[in-house]
């Protein structure tokens, strides 16, 4: 089937353009180019929905963040995602974040403005576009490492968009890691712009949970390099009595603990969405 290209009119903030569909406009998996104002650039994503998507009816979304290294189309070669969405009937968005943007607003690269992006550009996008449940109980966010990091960092500043969150493997706390996959270049180093590190952190940000509002899942394995810190995350919410989900078991960081993961984070949020249409 030849590839089609569909053309939006322009809003204020951004401009989509579908360039491949399969079957139809919104049906499976749709390559989405979204325009970032904040950026000036336009930005790859995956939008999947249910093979029998209808525009009568409204699905819950599930936002899927990928790691440093990798880009939009990572989660696709780890997981049947098209499986996912069939099943629970939900569309997944698998957004494109730069190689190393941590899903920062980059203080130090105007080039990289993700958090924006995501919570304010991408949204308005999908939900224009498609038939979603407009309300934070049908809207979740998760990803791996780096994207287990902005998962969790993006619905904790913005709890008002997502109602589920989780991480698998993520990058919980940055600090020990100064000299790592570009962190530096997001923050500025450590050594100039400490508190930048200490306040973009995700260990240091559970203040903001007040234990009601927001479902928690984390997930890391044992062999991981970011275990430690995901341990001392489970430990602190713990302290604070905020429920959550934690899960740890063999495994390390990589696809195939990844494939495994994910499976029981899209359950467990589908669970979280059905028990908040009661």
């Amino acid at each position: 089937m030849p590839a089609t290209v569909s053309k939006f009119s322009r809003p204020l903030a951004f401009i989509g353009l579908i360039f491949f569909s399969s079957l139809s406009l919104y049906a499976k998996t749709d390559t989405v180019k979204v325009y970032s104002e904040k950026m000036q650039k336009s930005i790859p994503n995956l939008i999947i929905s249910p093979s029998e998507y209808d525009e009568e009816e409204t699905y819950a979304t599930v936002y899927l963040l990928h790691g440093a290294g990798a880009d939009y189309t990572a989660w696709s070669g780890i997981a049947d995602l098209q499986l996912f969405a069939d099943t629970y009937k939900l569309l997944i968005v698998c957004p494109d974040a730069g190689v190393t943007s941590w899903y920062f607003d980059s203080p130090e690269d105007p080039q990289m403005q993700y958090e924006t992006f995501v919570t304010e550009e991408l949204i308005t996008y999908v939900e224009k576009h498609y038939s979603t449940k407009q309300d934070r109980r049908f809207r979740a966010i998760t990803g791996l490492s780096m994207g287990g990091h902005g998962a969790l960092y993006l619905a904790l500043r913005h709890q008002d968009l997502w109602s589920v969150a989780g991480s698998t493997s993520g990058g919980v706390d940055i600090r020990p890691f100064p000299r790592n996959w570009d962190i530096a270049k997001r923050l500025g180093a450590y050594a100039d712009h400490p508190e930048r590190w200490e306040e973009n952190t995700v260990i240091n940000m559970l203040y903001l949970l007040d234990g009601k509002s927001m479902n928690l899942i984390i997930d890391c394995g044992v062999d991981d390099f970011f275990y430690d810190a995901n341990k001392r995350l489970h430990q602190k919410l713990e302290e604070r009595n905020i429920p959550h989900d934690f899960i740890a078991r063999p495994g390390a960081h990589n696809h195939k603990y990844w494939h495994n993961s994910i499976q029981y984070q899209m359950m467990y949020i589908a669970n979280c969405f059905a028990n908040n249409a009661n």
